[in-house]
């Protein structure tokens, strides 16, 4: 299982920045307004690819995010052509711990970097 690097700032052509958004896409703070300043995330999409960015919307609540990941997974699952740099999605603004979050991405396929502070949860 390859660990995501702690600071991203540039992307390769084939990757894609995996972040923590709100329902809406309103992207106004941290991950979310990163994504969307340097990577293409859309405002008011909250949900999926887009430009080198993928949203997981964490603020919904546990289940909401647990049903994102499974999405998630299932989409990077069927694009191997593309490397997924999963952030630690739900561990910021939305308030869970990597103990309550990293459990959703045990099933990761192996173009999908995992954050360092998940794996103890693995």
């Amino acid at each position: 299982m390859e660990t995501t690097p702690d600071k991203i700032v540039t992307l390769r052509s084939n990757e894609v920045f995996v972040f923590g958004s709100n329902a809406g896409g309103l992207h106004g703070g941290g991950a979310a307004r990163f994504a969307h300043e340097h990577f293409g995330a859309v405002w008011g999409e909250g949900h999926g690819h887009h430009g080198q960015t993928y949203a997981i919307d964490t603020m919904s609540g546990l289940d909401v995010l647990a049903d994102e990941a499974r999405t998630f997974l299932a989409y990077a699952a069927a694009h191997p052509d593309l490397r997924f740099l999963l952030t630690p999605v739900g561990c910021g603004i939305a308030g869970y711990t990597p103990a309550e979050v990293a459990p959703l991405f045990a099933d990761a396929p192996g173009n999908v970097t995992i954050p360092a502070s998940f794996l103890p949860y693995l």
